[in-house]
């Protein structure tokens, strides 16, 4: 029986260093989420080749850091490389199935690929997960899809629903008065847009679906105003070009 033990006890110890053995060491850990952090300050200051050289170093030291994982995902799609950002997005709710943000970031790769049908599903879970601490981000998302898809009754419900839980969200305040535009409801767009130019009044964007809201409501004279706004705070980007094209048809048919 002592012999029997003596065995046993040898496979156990044997089993052990083995498990030891194929654990990372705690100091590749710590200079993998050293670099991955710096990869982050680089990353947020623009400097993208130095930061991708940090996360690719933090990777190589531990690449089953979901954190990490959700860095590359946001690098690779600022850099316009969808296919790895998902790529990476996913490996890392592979390693935390939890993980919300990058649920939300795959979700939106999505949208920027225009795979409305894709994301809407991901958004949809993350606006259901009562532990998601801000819900307003997937419902926002979820009224874009919709809008995008020509579903503009069910992209009025999400923004609402989106607003509702934070009354001052600019994208969804943005998002559904263009959505009252496309129904035709300028008495309901002009409030939403309004108060998204309040919020953010050098955005062209913003100004020129108040021009289209005024212009609905037949308001030409509040409509001009919009648009010269809209080309004045930003005279070089394409609302500031649409802008100045409606205005001009304004003027041509209205006058000054």
């Amino acid at each position: 029986m002592r012999k029997l033990s003596y065995f046993v006890m040898i496979g156990l110890l044997a089993a052990l260093v083995a498990a030891c053995a194929s654990q990372q060491p705690v100091s590749d850990i710590k200079k993998a989420e050293a670099s991955r952090n710096l990869g982050e300050a680089l990353m947020q200051q623009g400097d993208y080749p130095a930061a991708l050289s940090e996360f690719l170093a933090a990777e190589k030291l531990n690449p089953d850091d979901p954190i990490l994982q959700n860095d590359l995902g946001i690098f690779y799609r600022i850099k316009d490389r969808l296919d790895l950002a998902i790529h990476h997005f996913k490996r890392a709710i592979e390693l935390k199935p939890g993980y919300a943000v990058a649920k939300n970031n795959l979700g939106e790769v999505y949208l920027q690929k225009k795979e409305w049908d894709t994301a809407i599903p991901i958004f949809k879970e993350l606006s259901e997960n009562l532990l998601y601490a801000t819900p307003h981000y997937p419902l926002n998302n979820l009224g874009y899809a919709y809008y995008n898809k020509g579903d503009f009754s069910l992209a009025e419900t999400y923004y609402l629903k989106a607003l509702k839980i934070r009354s001052d969200f600019l994208p969804a305040l943005l998002g559904l008065g263009k959505t009252y535009i496309a129904l035709g409801n300028g008495d309901a767009a002009v409030p939403r847009l309004e108060k998204a130019v309040s919020l953010a009044p050098l955005a062209a964007e913003i100004h020129f679906f108040l021009g289209q809201a005024y212009q609905l409501n037949q308001e030409y004279t509040k409509a001009l105003s919009a648009y010269d706004q809209a080309a004045a705070v930003e005279p070089d980007s394409v609302f500031a070009a649409k802008a100045r094209q409606e205005a001009g048809i304004l003027r041509q048919h209205y006058g000054s």
